[in-house]
């Protein structure tokens, strides 16, 4: 929301859950805005003094604020360039293996699938599901995985099965 600053926007959902408990979670949005790699210094800017990873890491820090059991993420970062989106998807798995947090995450990346999946469901366009992928690398994901054989094996793997789908 344009108008809040980052602190403000992240507390939106506690507001929300429980409108009198305002300043009693002020040490919990600290700690989530630190968690999405953002600076204590940030929480008084607004998201027009943003750069766009800035802004997507607010609303990961968003969702995350009330601890959730699953996130569902929409093609979050679609519009960064690859390498923000690089270090956006390392910080999601970094987090997701410290919350075991569920995440349902859309893509059309196909790296970027395999490299933060376990599990991939490839659709077609009328949102059938043609296959389900099991990827089978390391629990723990690091920027040089992304060179590896199997991973680019899953990756042409993955590839396949999609252009299997759009005929």
């Amino acid at each position: 929301m344009p108008w809040r600053n980052v602190h403000d926007n992240v507390r939106l959902p506690l507001e929300l859950r429980d409108p009198v408990a305002e300043n009693s979670s002020d040490t919990t949005i600290i700690e989530t805005i630190r968690q999405v790699g953002l600076a204590e210094a940030d929480k008084d800017k607004f998201p027009r003094e943003l750069s766009g990873g800035m802004r997507m890491r607010v609303s990961m820090a968003r969702a995350l604020v009330t601890n959730p059991d699953m996130m569902f993420m929409d093609e979050p970062f679609a519009a960064l360039d690859e390498l923000l989106r690089q270090q956006l998807n390392q910080l999601i798995h970094e987090i997701w293996r410290q919350q075991q947090v569920t995440m349902m995450f859309v893509t059309h990346n196909v790296s970027e699938a395999v490299y933060l999946s376990d599990r991939i469901l490839v659709m077609n366009r009328y949102g059938d599901i043609k296959q389900d992928v099991s990827i089978k690398l390391p629990e723990e994901r690091n920027p040089e995985l992304r060179a590896s054989s199997e991973y680019l094996q899953a990756v042409a793997e993955v590839s396949s099965f999609l252009q299997e789908s759009l005929v």
